[in-house]
């Protein structure tokens, strides 16, 4: 089965941190749109990850050049789907955009091409550009904008529960661990406990409480270890 498939609609229930859902209505053709490049972006993974492979063995290798030339056509052709869709205003084809670009844009022009399309998606509910925009957007990501939209997430989980499994570039509630470029795939519970553990960062005051809900939802290793960093501390 593909890792692009959809999990059930059954989601996993959290205790809400706030209990008003936002409004957020996703367009059909915006999400026809997205699922047209799903194939295609997993095609350009699977290819990719091919030519890594073969490159130490031969960079004059045929098999490695017809994959290279593969990955030209493929890729572009599902970013030009993606942006369709952005254009539409849909959230999980903003995410994946802005995840092309943290993977195939210089580091300084990353801020600026990704920020505004995390943010985009973020504001809509969907949890997967949390840990990307603590990491890339500052002042953004130590605002209480930031902190608001985290808090909002839990309540939009049932709408997004079939866009998962999800890309990231890092997740350190995940247990599994990629080899070399490859990304990590996401389940919606590994980035419940992603939200649950930044929110632990920017309130100091219930912090051991919400790294604590990161621990029950996935057994966030990086949760707990702050925990006990804490404990030993105190």
């Amino acid at each position: 089965m593909s890792r692009l498939a959809s999990l059930p609609m059954l989601c996993v229930a959290l205790a809400p941190l706030t209990a008003v859902a936002l409004d957020v209505r996703i367009d059909p053709h915006a999400d026809l749109l997205y699922r047209q490049a799903l194939p295609l972006l997993e095609q350009a993974d699977s290819q990719e990850n091919e030519a890594s492979s073969l490159r130490p063995v031969a960079q004059n290798d045929p098999e490695l050049s017809r994959q290279g030339q593969a990955l030209a056509h493929t890729l572009p052709t599902a970013v030009a789907l993606l942006k369709k869709s952005v254009a539409l205003g849909h959230p999980v084809a903003q995410y994946r955009l802005a995840l092309y670009y943290m993977n195939y844009l210089p580091a300084s022009q990353i801020p600026d091409a990704a920020c505004p399309l995390l943010k985009a998606s973020l504001d809509q509910g969907f949890a997967p550009p949390a840990p990307a925009i603590a990491t890339w957007c500052p002042p953004y990501n130590a605002s209480q904008a930031y902190r608001d939209a985290l808090e909002a997430l839990p309540g939009m989980a049932t709408l997004y529960a079939p866009y998962y499994p999800q890309p990231a570039v890092r997740l350190e509630c995940s247990r599994s661990r990629p080899q070399g470029l490859e990304m990590q795939w996401g389940r919606q519970r590994d980035y419940q406990a992603e939200v649950y553990r930044l929110l632990g960062d920017l309130d100091l005051q219930q912090r051991r409480s919400l790294l604590q809900k990161a621990v029950e939802i996935n057994g966030c290793a990086a949760a707990q270890q702050r925990l006990l960093s804490n404990y030993r501390e105190g």
